[in-house]
């Protein structure tokens, strides 16, 4: 069936019209990207052209997606805000909280059992507010999405960064915190900065042991994770079109690791094949009237240096395995030079677990393609050196793959686990047997993250982002350094042997297949629906209000922790065991900063309290300032806040009483986040400014009280010594944003609207 096609074909009803205007105004060809931005102005046809970079633009998004961590505090937020249904489609996903141990049937049951109060919470929610509910084991929140809701030209937000997998369908699909959820499903407009763009051509064709995930890995490499900032990808060009939806939609989804606001591909007949294969061929029709309208302007294509601010070229012909890391997703390595860069560094060769799926490479093809060298492999007699996880990315998948014989090639590897359709050890949901011993090791796995601690909480695991192709070899030769293009292994009869290249489908031959993909509909009339949340428990808290402004100048702050170097989301407000608590703001607050590295002592939870003179935990600290009455601000360094779109890195340090965050840049989701909340999110106008601020400050903002759109705000950095230092900072809050921090929060304001 397909979900919402009235819905999608209104859409497709204005494009003509839309396009017209907004050419006429832009007064050039156009880019996908601008065709669907143009379309989805807040304010219908275009009367004026938006400044890349610059212009703050109110969009109308066509639906809301969001996962199970991050449902809960955008649905909280949303039972705040007054309406008894939500403006557009929406779904919510229980995909984060299932821990991957022992295998599927056993985990799913006990992450139920586990989580049966935020997963009653959710359905009952949802059935209310007539938001459609996709139970657990249905599968991860973005394959379910390109499956049954991405449609090529549509604009979409979702509570999870990784929304932007279904640019693989031609959307413009863009990660966001719980609050700019919350303005959507309540029938607001929804603000962006208008977004540079990035344009990729690709040429050639991909073969061997390349694949789709090869691709990101080497854009990654070249933008790094803060080049993409403010941005969209646009892919193009003879190679884009020779990739299929699913590897469009890997491409994209990893896109969120270079910081871009999100990535995407014109509509062409790998869409086309994909939507009728899950049923959707009412869309494929539909976008067939507007097809020209679905991808960007030919002029654009054959100039592209006139139409992108950036343009990356690269020939998939040429292109080899790549793998990232560790410890950051864009350190990228051809696979043929892996071996000398690993001895130079000193990284582990020898991997004992190798890890497949996650919202990224949980494909069909994905998994037929692995299937073939696990397959080629038993043939040969070879046997694996290491332990093969696999993660279904929906129930749709699982069941047709093990329909086709897929997972069964896997289990001809004993050690082969096939965990649950959900996220797993890609969002630190992995019980990893020896990993509390905090040894030095190495995993692999075709995830998009490897941020230290992130897949088993070890922060000696070195793990490295590869193609499900390459996690495959690796698994079998057990070491990070085989190239399978080139190396050869031992077969148990003493022969050594090569693995052939992978093989797979696209798309099942056969269609796909499923029982019950675990979709829940919500009532037609909600309002009898009773939505209960325990005042005892330790799960979910209702919300209150975050305080307004006073209007005053801040004064007499204290440095909370001054966090060096990297300084992701992760750092600021871990997943993995704390995914628990994210319906409960108090409790999770107790996890604030504890991962961040305070530069006066290099140390992660270890600040200095000026109450007390003595080191403690970063979250006791700020509940004994908060506890005083003594404001507080962060200091960070660049790109402060990458990684996830979790806002609940905003929202506890809003909820304990910190009154701003100094960086030297932001990540935009969270830089967005910390305005929703209420928060001061600013950047240091001179970056060296950073190292002139001492462990015993006191601050005071001198200016604070003429708070406005493009004016810089005076800082006062009192020392222990009685010198003191003025710093200026910069910041990007236009007058809506300003009203959000007068208010206490964006939500604040909305209530104030309703009411």
């Amino acid at each position: 069936m397909t979900f919402d096609i009235d819905m999608i074909k209104k859409v497709y009803e204005r494009y003509p019209e839309r396009i017209a205007s907004a050419r006429q105004i832009v007064g050039k060809p156009l880019t996908l990207s601008e065709k669907i931005l143009y379309t989805h102005l807040w304010e219908g046809n275009a009367t004026s052209a938006h400044e890349r970079g610059n212009s703050y633009v109110d969009f109308a998004p066509d639906r809301v997606a969001m996962q199970d961590a991050t449902a809960q505090m955008a649905l909280l937020q949303f039972m705040q805000a007054g309406k008894a249904k939500v403006a557009v489609p929406s779904t919510a996903h229980a995909d984060h909280l299932i821990q991957a141990r022992v295998g599927a049937e056993a985990d799913l049951q006990e992450g139920i059992n586990k989580n049966s109060e935020v997963f009653n919470f959710l359905s009952s929610v949802c059935d209310k507010y007539g938001i459609g509910f996709w139970k657990p084991g249905a599968g991860i929140i973005h394959q379910v999405v390109l499956e049954n809701y991405a449609f090529p030209g549509g604009m979409m937000i979702g509570t999870d960064s990784h929304t932007v997998n279904a640019g693989g369908l031609g959307m413009v699909a863009i990660g966001v915190g719980g609050a700019d959820a919350v303005d959507v499903m309540a029938g607001m407009a929804w603000e962006l900065k208008m977004p540079k763009l990035i344009g990729v051509k690709l040429t050639g064709k991909m073969s061997g042991w390349t694949s789709a995930k090869d691709v990101i890995l080497k854009v990654a490499g070249i933008l790094t994770v803060k080049g993409g900032t403010g941005c969209i990808v646009e892919y193009f060009g003879e190679g884009a079109e020779s990739l299929s939806a699913t590897g469009k939609g890997t491409i994209c989804n990893m896109g969120a690791e270079i910081g871009a606001t999100t990535s995407t591909f014109g509509y062409d007949d790998s869409m086309r094949r994909y939507l009728a294969a899950t049923g959707r061929q009412d869309v494929v029709d539909a976008a067939n009237k507007i097809a020209e309208h679905l991808t960007g302007d030919a002029e654009v294509y054959a100039n592209p240096e006139q139409y992108f601010d950036q343009v990356i070229e690269i020939n998939l012909s040429e292109l080899t395995p790549h793998l990232n890391g560790p410890f950051t997703p864009d350190l990228a390595t051809p696979v043929a030079e892996f071996r000398a860069k690993a001895e130079a560094n000193g990284w582990p060769i020898e991997v004992e677990w190798a890890l497949i799926g996650s919202c990224t490479n949980s494909s069909y093809e994905d998994l037929s393609r692995a299937a073939s060298i696990v397959e080629d492999a038993v043939a040969k007699g070879v046997k694996p050196k290491a332990i093969l996880g696999i993660n279904p990315g929906s129930e749709q998948v699982k069941f047709t793959a093990e329909r086709d014989g897929f997972l069964n090639s896997f289990r001809k590897f004993e050690n082969t686990r096939i965990f649950t359709n959900a996220c797993g050890p890609c969002i630190g949901q992995w019980d990893r047997e020896g990993a509390d011993k905090g040894e030095k090791n190495s995993i692999i796995h075709s995830f998009n993250r490897n941020f230290a601690k992130r897949a088993d909480g070890n922060p000696n695991t070195h793990a490295f982002v590869a193609s499900p192709e390459m996690v495959a070899a690796v698994a079998i030769s057990g070491r990070l350094d085989f190239n399978p293009i080139t190396d050869t292994l031992t077969a148990e009869n003493g022969e050594q042997v090569k693995l052939d290249e992978p093989k797979g489908s696209e798309l099942p031959p056969r269609g796909f297949a499923v029982d019950d993909n675990g979709y829940q509909a919500p009532s037609e009339d909600g309002s009898s629906v009773v939505v209960n949340v325990s005042p005892t428990s330790d799960r979910l808290q209702l919300l209150e209000e975050f305080p307004a402004w006073d209007g005053k100048n801040i004064e007499g702050a204290k440095v909370l922790i001054k966090a060096f170097g990297k300084c992701t989301t992760d750092h600021i407000s871990m997943a993995g065991p704390w995914l628990k608590y994210r319906g409960h703001l108090d409790n999770i607050s107790n996890n604030m900063l504890i991962g961040a590295v305070n530069a006066y002592n290099m140390e992660t939870n270890h600040v200095k309290s000026e109450i007390t003179g003595e080191y403690g935990e970063v979250p006791a600290v700020q509940r004994a300032y908060k506890a005083a009455g003594i404001p507080t601000i962060v200091v960070g360094d660049q790109n402060y806040g990458e990684g996830s779109s979790r806002e609940h890195a905003a929202m506890e340090p809003r909820h304990l009483g910190v009154k701003a965050v100094l960086v030297k840049s932001f990540a935009r989701i969270h830089e967005t986040n910390l305005k929703k909340q209420g928060m001061l999110g600013i950047t240091f106008a001179n970056e060296a400014d950073y190292d002139k601020i001492q462990e015993d400050d006191t601050v005071n903002f001198l200016d604070l009280d003429q708070f406005a759109p493009g004016k810089q705000l005076t800082l006062e950095f009192v020392h222990a010594d009685g010198t003191k230092d003025i710093i200026m900072a910069n910041h990007t809050y236009n007058d809506q944003q300003i009203d959000w921090f007068k208010a206490g929060s964006a939500l604040n304001l909305i209530k104030r609207q309703e009411n």
